[in-house]
This record gives structure tokens, sequence and C-alpha cells, in this order.
């Protein structure tokens, strides 16, 4: 596909030395800026106040929060891993787990309102080594999440692009030729790749095993922006496996997909589906496996489903 990048403006002007000066006039070029253009669009009016009453929310939450025992996943003498629940930021979850240990570090993050396998080590040095394998991307994650739009005709799709933040400091897709090129705040678009496969579509279908591999199915590289249908009435399970790790890469990639997910408001979810307010975007993060950093074993972790994703598979 032929990528069109205009050439930057130049514009001209002419500096005096003043009226009685012998010093030769100076022509001076100044380069207007060519930014990438986002190929997603910018947020909905409607999701800063609705963002803005979730943080309060979740705020005002963490002073009361206590992770149960049956959240903690796996715990040995270098790392934890629990169940975060939605709507609850890390760093609370972190402070409510400070008896555990002097020493706790995040490996990962997740956003306030997704769910799932949250890491966190007990040393720096164990810290060190889990946060380059994730750089490395050696750590493999899938993320299950409930959207709406019109029934996906693909089973499997891997989607490419860039991401950035566009000049109004919102994360946005960019194209994939728009890698590497500078945004207006000084950062770079990055290039960014997930995997999805349909688990159901309103109720047909329904939850399957993990792929090893994760099929690539067809390959969507991402150059122009995406053509909306009008239809949102389906309700669609997708898994995805996340090949890079972007700030909202699977909310973005959905969205470009037309299939946003269910209570993300930033990226065009429906606030209210089927008489029901969301008053979170529905993303789990399932699975998580890697090499242990100190035994060298292969650890394969599994958070429970959250009862939306139970439910969805259950139509």
């Amino acid at each position: 596909m032929l990528t069109f990048h205009p050439k930057p403006l130049v514009f001209s002007a002419v500096a005096m030395s003043g009226p009685h000066s012998h010093q030769p006039e100076r022509k001076i070029t100044i380069a207007a800026e060519n930014y990438p253009v986002p190929l997603s669009p910018t947020l909905p009016p409607i999701s800063k106040q609705i963002e803005l009453s979730r943080a309060m929310t979740a705020s005002s939450n963490s002073s009361l929060y206590s992770l149960s025992p049956a959240d903690i996943l796996y715990h040995d003498d270098h790392i934890i891993a629990v169940n975060k629940h939605n709507g609850i930021y890390c760093e609370t979850l972190l402070s409510s787990l400070a008896s555990q240990s002097d020493e706790l570090h995040l490996a990962n993050r997740l956003d306030r309102d997704t769910s799932g396998i949250l890491l966190l080590t007990k040393s720096h040095k164990v810290a060190a080594k889990l946060v380059k394998a994730f750089t490395e991307h050696k750590v493999k994650k899938t993320y299950i999440a409930l959207c709406t739009g019109p029934p996906p005709n693909w089973e499997q799709v891997t989607v490419r692009s860039g991401h950035g933040r566009s000049k109004f400091g919102a994360w946005r897709v960019y194209a994939a030729s728009d890698v590497g090129r500078t945004l207006p705040g000084g950062s770079v678009v990055r290039s960014m790749e997930t995997s999805f496969e349909v688990l159901s579509v309103n109720g047909n279908g329904g939850f399957r095993e993990v792929s090893d591999t994760g099929d690539a199915g067809n390959v969507l590289v991402v150059e122009e922006k995406a053509v909306k249908e009008d239809c949102n009435d389906s309700e669609i399970v997708v898994r995805a496996y996340p090949r890079s790790g972007r700030t909202h890469q699977i909310r973005l990639h959905c969205q470009y997909l037309g299939i946003s997910i269910i209570g993300d408001v930033k990226y065009e979810g429906v606030y209210e589906w089927k008489g029901t307010t969301h008053h979170a975007h529905h993303l789990h993060a399932e699975t998580l496996s890697f090499e242990h950093p100190v035994t060298g074993l292969n650890v394969m972790l599994r958070a429970p489903l959250p009862l939306w994703a139970t439910k969805a598979f259950q139509h």
C-alpha cells in the first residue's frame, strides 16, 4: 500500500538589522511540523465526566480495601500473584499487601478498571528480572473482553498499527507506516500488535482453552481510518493475545475493529447495555505464563473469570 506523507510547509522571513545598520539582511527559514495523523477518534465528550466519577469512587474506596486471601493466586518466597478486581488501583492493592513483605514491587500494571492477574515481587533484583522479561515479550498474556458491535467477519485476526499520544495527550491508533515518526509532545509513534480470537457472539460459542501460539489469523496492517458500521447490537466475547505492551493496547485495537469494550467510555464503549449501567470496562487479564526469575521453572497462572464473563458464556 502506498502511503503519502506530505512535505513540511516552509515559511521564509527576512530579519532586518535596523535602518542604520550596514549588516546584510538575514533570511530565516521556519519549517512547520508535519506530525502523523491519528486514525482513531478523539475521546467522546461524555467520557471525561464518567472517568472522573469512576476515579473519585476508586480513590474513596481505597482506604476501605482489603485483599481477600481467596484472591491470592500464587505465593512463594520471591513473587506474589493476585486476582485484582475492577475499580481498584494497583497502588491500593500494593498497600494492602504491605504486611506480606517489607519490599514489594509491581512487575506489571493493570488499568484501574481492568481485572485479573497482577504480579508482585519481594525484592528489587527479582523485580528487575521480571520487568526485563515483560519488556522483551518473554511473558505470555491473554485477556478476555466483552464487546458490542457488528458480528466479526473473522474468527482470528491480528492487528498491527502504530501507537502514541495525540497533541491533546490521549492515546490513539496511528498507521503502521508512521512508526518512528515524532509526535507533538516529542515522543514517537511505536509499534503495537494484538491477536484476537472470537469466543462467542450473542451466546453462540463458549469458553475454550488458551491456544499455545494464539493463532494469528489474517493480519490487518493499519494504514487508514476504520469504516465503522452502524450496527451495534451484538454481544461479542473475544480473547486477546497482546504481542506488545502499549498503554490501553487491547482497548484501542477493539475500538479500531469496531467492537469497543462494554463500559469503556474512553474508547466508544457503551455505558448502558441491556438496561444496565456499566461502571467499569469489561476487560480481564486471564492468564500469565513466564519463566520463574529465580528457579527457572515455567509458571502458568490463571485468574477466575469475572461474573460478566461467565454470564456472557451462559446465554
